[in-house]
């Protein structure tokens, strides 16, 4: 069965790298072959899990150009490492005037690169994995392999019936809030609470013509009768992203008792 667990604009890769096209662009042919190295998670790929996400890329591919050639974007910062160079990107929450929340609520996302500016690795923080639980976040990715590419209307949507489904319980409303805060704005829907939450990318520069792509919008949604995480969709830097977690599990018990 189809389902639309993961939809991306593809205008940048973040959790997923997909293509709509091969247009002649060579960042985006490099970008279809990554999306083909999906389909044998375990040879290209590994994840390691702790305090952060790190999708490591064994056999490297992306280069760190393509990166703003599709979004448009710079790292809030570019340091030196042992291997090469990490991109940071800070996304900070803000209210309806794009002005800071106090106090400060913030995650990041961290690009790596070899000394060739290869892509090795991509990571995400704590906070991050709050609305992104590791391991469905593991199963999404692991999800793109084989999946169909819809190039009109430029989404992917994943197999998940080939995949091993989870049994773990998603997290709860009030912890999620813990983490977040008060949401921007809450839509009320008959059997489900929409969360939007609003970050902002810190960045050096956005070309002319892509300033909206720094505002990032989130939208969290939980079952009402359960006040468990159910969707998470966002547009990070330009990538959208919607994971349906109900999709992701075995079975879905009835957790309003606990």
């Amino acid at each position: 069965m189809q389902t639309g667990i993961i939809k991306s604009s593809l205008r940048i890769l973040l959790l997923m790298v997909v293509t709509c096209s091969l247009s002649g662009c060579m960042y985006w042919i490099r970008a279809y072959q990554v999306y083909l190295q999906m389909d044998d998670f375990d040879r290209h790929f590994a994840i390691l899990s702790s305090d952060e996400f790190t999708l490591r890329f064994k056999d490297p591919i992306l280069y760190s150009q393509d990166f703003v050639s599709l979004s448009r974007l710079y790292a809030s910062q570019d340091d030196l490492t042992a291997d090469g160079r990490r991109w940071r990107y800070w996304f900070r929450k803000v209210d309806g005037n794009n002005k800071l929340i106090q106090p400060e609520v913030k995650f990041y996302s961290d690009l790596n690169f070899n000394k060739e500016n290869q892509l090795i690795a991509w990571s995400f923080s704590s906070l991050f994995l709050a609305i992104a639980p590791p391991k469905f976040l593991e199963v999404s990715l692991r999800s793109i392999g084989g999946a169909e590419i819809d190039k009109e209307k430029q989404q992917l949507k994943a197999n998940t019936a080939l995949l091993e489904k989870i049994s773990d319980a998603l997290p709860k409303k009030s912890a999620i809030l813990a983490q977040l805060g008060e949401p921007f704005e809450i839509q009320d829907e008959p059997e489900q609470e929409v969360y939007v939450y609003r970050f902002l990318l810190e960045t050096n520069h956005i070309d002319l013509g892509y300033e909206d792509r720094a505002l990032n919008e989130v939208k969290i949604t939980f079952d009402k009768k359960n006040q468990e995480l159910i969707k998470m969709g966002g547009r990070f830097a330009g990538l959208k992203v919607s994971i349906d977690y109900r999709n992701l599990q075995s079975e879905a018990p009835d957790l309003s008792s606990r």
